[in-house]
């Protein structure tokens, strides 16, 4: 694996500019207003909640913004009506792309991602063209720099975690999708403090992608996390890291 990357990994790679921290901002704040929309307000008893609030806190949102965000979900305050859509799609190379959207406007969404994937060399698929490439799994990041990785494959397997992958100076624990909080729990009573946390879609395998194909690649999965209403694009892609330098 050495030489190049995954698309989770070079996304942390890329500077923090204000205008991209605004937009995770927003995406965090949709997401947190739909999960107390549809679980309730209170993060203890609601899970997607309270992943939500974590990742927002993770990106230092102030706790008024997350406090609104609930009430306006909840019904407190007034609010948007959000949808959640899911979209499958390829892009250059022939690589998987499993989108989701949470949007107040599905027209313009699916406008707005067959735009931006005809002008970077895309396709919409049919769905479960691409979803049967990917498992719904947890996944949770740490800085192999942090932590050895025999200590913290222990705590993984004692929290009960399925696999731990050392890659890029990345430790990535995977989780069932049942077991993901009550894993998050146990490292966190540890005092294990990781990078990122998420129910992911994970690819099943990875196709090697470089060159133009991975310069436009990069390009077409700039463009959708950039739009406001898709909150996350998952791929297959594995982009050779020569290729990050022209992109």
């Amino acid at each position: 694996m050495a030489g190049h990357s995954k698309w989770t990994q070079i996304k942390r790679k890329k500077a923090v500019t204000d205008q991209r921290r605004a937009a995770a901002w927003g995406k965090l704040i949709r997401e947190i207003t739909v999960a107390a929309k549809m679980g309730g307000g209170d993060p203890g008893a609601n899970p997607r909640l309270r992943l939500a609030v974590d990742n927002a806190k993770s990106a230092n949102m102030p706790n008024e913004n997350i406090d609104r965000a609930i009430k306006k979900g909840s019904g407190d305050l007034e609010g948007v009506d959000y949808q959640e859509n899911t979209y499958e799609a390829y892009g250059p190379g022939g690589v998987a792309l499993f989108i989701e959207t949470l949007t107040d406007n599905v027209n313009r969404t699916v406008a707005e991602i067959r735009h931006i994937l005809g002008k970077n060399g895309g396709n919409l698929g049919t769905d479960g063209s691409v979803a049967w490439m990917f498992d719904h799994r947890g996944r949770i990041v740490f800085e192999a720099s942090r932590y050895p990785e025999a200590t913290l494959l222990e705590a993984a397997l004692d929290a009960g975690a399925e696999d731990l992958e050392n890659e890029g100076g990345e430790l990535t624990l995977y989780t069932e999708i049942g077991a993901f909080h009550s894993v998050q729990d146990a490292l966190r009573e540890r005092g294990l403090r990781w990078e990122e946390a998420e129910l992911a879609m994970v690819p099943k395998s990875f196709v090697r992608v470089g060159g133009k194909e991975a310069e436009r690649l990069i390009r077409l999965l700039d463009a959708l996390e950039d739009s406001d209403d898709i909150q996350k694009v998952y791929t297959n892609a594995d982009i050779d890291e020569a290729s990050l330098v022209e992109a």
